[in-house]
């Protein structure tokens, strides 16, 4: 799982006592594994280097539940912005299909890297395709 995104998440900061919460544009809809049976994630910034000395974080997704927790405990360099990509690497291989669109979330693409080269393989959900079961 590449941050959640064709393009960079979205990261947003907040200082806690202990640690920094990083929210990204990803969540429990598109990886339920840490909710559910309390699977553990690392993650590193993918989009550049840093020199900056790590910070205690954990990663959280935009569905406001306290099950929404993509990565429990990581450290991750202290200058970590808005715009920079996080990678989550070995999700499993269940994570596309047990991905749901709670909240009327469309689910994220799902993307293939390889030899610095991306590629689509499962194209990103639009407004239409959460709305073509609608017969109202």
């Amino acid at each position: 799982m590449l941050a959640h995104s064709e393009s960079a998440a979205s990261i947003r900061l907040e200082h806690g006592s202990d640690r920094q919460y990083v929210a990204v544009d990803g969540g429990m809809s598109d990886n339920i594994r840490t909710a559910l049976y309390d699977a553990d994630y690392s993650c590193t910034i993918a989009s550049r280097a840093s020199s900056a000395p790590p910070a205690l974080a954990r990663v959280v997704g935009k569905h406001c539940e306290s099950g929404d927790v993509i990565v429990k405990d990581e450290f991750l360099p202290s200058d970590l912005a808005a715009g920079d990509l996080l990678a989550v690497p070995s999700t499993g291989a269940y994570c596309r299909s047990m991905a749901s669109q709670y909240n009327h979330v469309p689910r994220p693409p799902v993307v293939a890297i390889r030899d610095q080269t991306s590629r689509v393989l499962m194209r990103r959900e639009t407004e239409d395709d959460l709305l073509a079961l609608d017969v109202g």
